[in-house]
């Protein structure tokens, strides 16, 4: 598990997504969330606009960041 830093109070999923490297665009992004193959802490997260806060984990295809804050 690798950590993400971020300088706000949150991070959109989808943005959370392209800017670890786990997709290669937002096209990408929108449709693996859409498709239920994103976890966020533990879960199936179908909610592109989710709010990512620190602590919280997200797994897709095996590989897994946690958010730092």
């Amino acid at each position: 598990m690798r950590k993400i830093t971020i300088s706000g109070a949150f991070i959109k999923l989808d943005a959370l997504l392209k800017f670890a490297n786990l997709v290669s665009s937002g096209g990408e992004a929108k449709l693996r969330i859409a498709g239920g193959e994103v976890l966020v802490n533990g879960e199936a997260c179908t909610m592109r606009g989710k709010k990512l806060r620190p602590g919280d984990r997200v797994t897709l295809d095996g590989e897994t960041v946690e958010i730092d804050g």
